[in-house]
């Protein structure tokens, strides 16, 4: 249990120099292909910072593990709008620009729709069993397709319209070496903390849907936590905010689709009051931009942000 500690400690250290280090370097990456930190984050980011959920989905699947490969993703969507976004949002007012309100956002809410819609075939088809089966992880997948499609095109369109002195900033190379040592240790960082949670928790007796929802997802998405914490404070709000909406949908569409085409994932009735959360919070996401000053996640918004996920750990404790 020393060494568990140990791991632990050392885990949220590496968190946040990694985050630091990516942020940087996704910064200067950005700059040297002339394209924005919106797009970095929404892609280079947000799948880096999503591969925590990857790693243990993958091996939930693996193993037959489906209820918790479920509750961490659903678990970490939730945190990302309601912890990440608040605590972000807390750090510096966050502007998001047009298209992210009338294109992104929207896009993470279909991918909860779509989770929603394929999960429920007992409700929907009067089916016996409610699953998330291959084909189903193929339809998302395609899906992620079209997101990355629209992306390419967004930052095709960008290339056109910037331009920059080539001489200026760090290299492509030291940028990418920065993204690499910076992902490296929110994976590995990540995976110490959430490991150290998991042991504390089973070992008093916690169960796997509750650690799912609570202590792996909130561990999962610790380098989604940092990275935005760190780009708000360096005043990058297009990066805070590209990191988590693009989370969310990566999370959804590739690590969800990708663990369903490794093994069907039986999804409980239960569940889907967690969902409707995920769709609740994305709406207010897309609320909150013409609520006060427009399109700005506020600090009041982000205070109220933490509040309802408090309020949201609360309830799933005493029903858990």
């Amino acid at each position: 249990m020393a060494l568990t500690i140990i791991l632990f400690v050392v885990g949220f250290v590496l968190l946040v120099k990694g985050a630091d280090m990516l942020v940087d370097g996704s910064v200067e990456l950005a700059k040297r292909l002339r394209i924005s930190n919106l797009v970095i984050g929404l892609t280079i980011v947000s799948f880096g910072t999503s591969l925590p959920e990857m790693i243990v989905n993958i091996f939930a699947s693996a193993e037959g593990n489906t209820e918790l490969a479920i509750a961490n993703i659903v678990g970490s969507n939730i945190a990302n709008i309601f912890l990440i976004l608040g605590v972000a949002a807390i750090i510096l007012p966050l502007y998001v620009h047009k298209g992210t309100v009338w294109r992104e956002i929207p896009f993470s809410l279909l991918a909860i729709l779509v989770l929603a819609i394929l999960a429920n075939d007992r409700v929907l088809d009067g089916l016996g069993l409610d699953l998330i089966s291959r084909s189903d992880g193929m339809v998302m997948i395609l899906f992620l397709i079209l997101f990355i499609y629209y992306i390419y095109n967004i930052a095709k369109n960008e290339r056109k319209k910037q331009f920059v002195n080539i001489e200026e900033g760090v290299s492509v190379p030291k940028s990418l070496l920065y993204l690499g040592l910076g992902l490296g240790g929110l994976v590995v960082g990540g995976n110490w903390v959430v490991n150290g949670a998991v042991d504390v928790a089973t070992f008093l007796g916690i169960s796997t849907n509750l650690i799912g929802l609570t202590i792996v997802a909130i561990g999962t998405s610790l380098p989604e936590l940092v990275t935005s914490a760190v780009a708000a404070y360096k005043k990058n709000a297009e990066l805070a905010v590209g990191n988590a909406v693009g989370s969310n949908i990566f999370n959804i569409l590739w690590i969800l689709g990708l663990s369903a085409l490794i093994r069907p994932l039986p999804f409980a009735a239960s569940s889907n009051f967690d969902v409707l959360v995920v769709i609740i919070a994305t709406l207010l996401l897309f609320i909150w931009m013409f609520v006060g000053k427009k399109r700005t996640l506020d600090r009041w918004q982000g205070v109220l942000f933490l509040f309802l996920y408090a309020a949201y750990i609360m309830l799933i404790i005493i029903r858990g």
